[in-house]
């Protein structure tokens, strides 16, 4: 009698660290976001981050982050129209009065609070400033807008918030007497940068490599139906080839997917609340553990492929980096037997996905998905993502792609392979070659959304499910094998079974 192996709990708990690390994301400080931010004559500029470069008696210190106003004149982007101007204190330094001190040609730095922000920018422009920098009460980059009372503004400087560190340490520069200089530009960023296009490039080969890993590296047929449904064995003629149809292969089922989906969520609720360092930093070394044996066991299937007759040796870990090893490793190790459990898993996680990202900042008032995966709350951001930072980018960041959003819809992909070559299809007329297609469609258009959002990070299964569990759906439908696909393997196992 054959028996189905369920999914153990070491490799359930892989799964369930990579879905909690969905979502493509943007790590940087983008804050274009003008939503629920009422526009009117004189107040109606985009937010823009602002590179605020300053002088100290002549010697450049560190560059500061600031933050435009919704009001006043536009910065230049390039630093070349930028001119340095020296930088003086407010007096008062709230700016909220007629400024005691000299302003004229200035860049004035006044102390948030007393008053509104333009009451203050009046000010500063009415005393012959050349610009205004609030100091915030926090590190946060306040966004500064107009007041319901403010119905036309004429304000013909640029206003920046400043935190309040560097603030701080302005303030005390110019209290000492030293000669303070400052410029200010916002250049922009570019459309696409070369990072994404080497995560979408990464992601995309993970997938077709663990997809042909077993038949090409490893060198083992691929025939499912005949592979995963022979009863093993340890004596009589195949007794030699039982270690290798030993190798665990753990077969995923729907009522497991349902359930693993809900567990997830939990545990996403209780990183969000209860994370710490110290717990990332758990994670981490589970993760390099993970990553390591992911490695090994690419590693070893590499030079047994290549080199039959070598014995034991000491060697040295390759180039391609553990977390790629690890999403191969899992996908060895995790297979989906046919599209019925397919679609239970990827629409659970599709709704899981768009429900942390998009639906939960209405009940916690902030993205939960996003918030656990940058380490918001910890200070750390948790391992189970690819990140590459960005190559052109004036702003810096990342751009990143959880592991989940390349291990869930492989395990699809890898079942389409495999599929195909049971069934002894070519690579135009059967599925691989099309899921392939569909999920770097998918992926692009997460990045196309990503763009369109300014950063903002996106649930990348909303695109990839549609683009990978729909298209084999609708080819099924189309070829006539919707059934087969629905209902892959089951017959076998059922025959299998009732012989004696």
């Amino acid at each position: 009698m054959a028996t189905n192996r369920r999914l153990p709990a070491a490799a359930a708990a892989v799964l369930l660290l990579v879905l909690l690390a969905g979502g493509a994301a943007s790590d940087d400080a983008s804050s274009d976001d003008d939503a629920g931010v009422p526009a009117s004559p004189g107040c109606s500029n985009k937010f823009q981050l602002v590179k605020v470069k300053n002088w100290v008696n002549g010697t450049e210190g560190t560059t500061v982050v600031g933050l435009s106003a919704r009001f006043g004149a536009s910065l230049p982007r390039d630093i070349h129209g930028a001119q340095k101007t020296f930088a003086v204190l407010a007096n008062p330094l709230d700016c909220c009065s007629n400024s005691t001190s000299k302003l004229t040609n200035y860049i004035a730095i006044a102390q948030r609070g007393e008053c509104a922000f333009t009451a203050k920018a009046k000010v500063a422009q009415a005393g012959g400033a050349a610009a205004l920098l609030v100091i915030n009460d926090n590190e946060e980059l306040y966004k500064m807008v107009c007041s319901d009372n403010d119905t036309s503004i004429n304000i013909t400087i640029p206003v920046v918030m400043i935190p309040q560190s560097a603030g701080k340490k302005m303030k005390g520069l110019l209290d000492d007497g030293a000669k303070l200089e400052v410029q200010l530009y916002s250049p922009n960023r570019p459309v696409v940068d070369l990072s994404a296009c080497f995560l979408w490039i990464m992601a995309i080969g993970t997938i077709v490599c663990a997809s042909i890993w077993t038949e090409f590296v490893a060198c083992e047929q691929v025939d499912e139906r005949y592979n995963q449904l022979t009863v093993t064995r340890k004596d009589g003629p195949n007794s030699g080839t039982s270690n290798r149809e030993d190798k665990e292969i753990f077969e995923i089922s729907a009522k497991g997917a349902i359930v693993f989906i809900i567990v997830a969520s939990v545990f996403l609720l209780l990183l969000f609340y209860f994370m710490s360092s110290w717990f990332v930093w758990l994670l981490i070394v589970l993760f390099c553990i993970g990553g390591i044996e992911g490695m090994h066991a690419c590693l070893v299937t590499l030079l047994t492929r290549f080199f039959k007759e070598c014995g034991r040796k000491t060697v040295q870990l390759p180039f391609f980096g553990e977390g790629i090893c690890l999403m191969i490793t899992v996908l060895q190790m995790a297979r989906l037997p046919n599209i019925r459990v397919a679609s239970a898993l990827l629409s659970a996680a599709f709704v899981y996905d768009v429900f942390w990202v998009f639906i939960s900042p209405l009940i916690f008032h902030e993205s939960v998905m996003i918030a656990v995966a940058r380490g918001d709350n910890s200070g750390e951001s948790i391992p189970m993502l690819l990140r590459i930072p960005r190559f052109f980018d004036p702003w810096g960041g990342y751009d990143m792609i959880g592991f989940g959003d390349i291990i869930f819809p492989g395990l699809l992909v890898a079942f389409s392979y495999r599929f195909d070559r049971a069934s002894k299809r070519g690579l135009y007329n059967g599925y691989f070659l099309w899921l392939t297609v569909g999920y770097a469609v998918g992926l692009f258009l997460t990045y196309l959304a990503l763009f369109l959002m300014d950063g903002h990070g996106q649930p990348a299964l909303l695109y990839l499910v549609p683009c990978t569990l729909g298209l084999i759906v609708i080819l099924g439908w189309l070829k006539g094998e919707l059934h087969d696909l629905w209902n892959y393997g089951r017959s076998q196992t059922e025959n299998l079974i009732d012989e004696p």
